[in-house]
């Protein structure tokens, strides 16, 4: 079974992934688009429990059709929040994984409009997402917190934004580098942090600035660092990235 399906999984798994299939299916016809790679990720996100991994993804089917009725978000529906470059296209890591940079001290919150945020969120979820090569299933973002003050702080957007990642995203973050944090910031991470799951909470890496460097080295190769963080790559604003097309 193996074999037909793709990806690094033991035949038990896969043995999941074909109950978990015939289950959606039956209650969603429109589940028979789902790859059987999508199929295991909600399976991994609810810790192989068949039930569980079937009702996440028919409520994430469901959400679908509502926060991108045709297929994908419109860019006028983000631009509000895409005027403001708060997330660039990046390169990607040793490992093959896209880069995401997120600068949320680019966000206020007195502008906010929570309903363009979210759909701000899906929008480049759905591009980093697209620039997952075969054989990798994950992104790392790197989350620049460098000027980020209260005017920045929005608790509510940051628990929509984790909510939609883990909800309907699931094992798609690889890693979240949070880099130039301020003290400040802590106090609204203790406030954001009972609302990670405890699979995500292992993604996200704080990373002090004397580590900065080595950290940096360590997960990607010079040419693919941003030069903004002393390399030699130029990030692509979102505003400003064309998605690839689909072969």
């Amino acid at each position: 079974m193996a074999s037909n399906l793709g990806g690094d999984a033991g035949e038990g798994e896969w043995l999941k992934v074909a109950q978990m299939k015939a289950m959606v299916e039956a209650q969603d016809p429109h589940a028979k688009e789902v790859d059987n790679l999508t199929l295991r990720r909600f399976l991994r996100a609810r810790d192989h429990n068949v039930e569980k991994a079937s009702a996440m993804l028919l409520k994430s089917l469901r959400w679908r059709k509502e926060a991108a009725p045709g297929g994908s978000v419109p860019m006028e529906m983000a631009q509000r929040d895409l005027a403001d470059d708060k997330v660039c296209m990046g390169g990607v890591d040793r490992t093959g994984r896209p880069i995401l940079l997120a600068f949320p001290a680019k966000h206020l919150s007195a502008k906010r409009d929570m309903a363009q945020f979210k759909s701000f969120i899906v929008y480049a979820l759905d591009n980093i997402c697209a620039r997952i090569p075969r054989g990798q299933e994950k992104f790392l973002c790197i989350v620049d917190l460098k000027g980020w003050g209260y005017s920045n702080c929005d608790i509510r957007a940051y628990i929509a934004a984790l909510e939609i990642m883990q909800s309907y995203y699931p094992e798609r973050l690889g890693k979240a580098m949070m880099i130039h944090v301020p003290y400040m910031f802590m106090k609204a991470w203790k406030m954001i942090y009972p609302f990670i799951d405890n699979v995500t909470r292992d993604k996200f890496v704080f990373v002090d600035d004397k580590s900065l460097e080595e950290a940096l080295r360590q997960e990607i190769d010079e040419d693919q660092i941003p030069d903004t963080l002393g390399g030699k790559l130029t990030p692509i604003p979102l505003k400003n990235y064309a998605r690839p097309q689909s072969a």
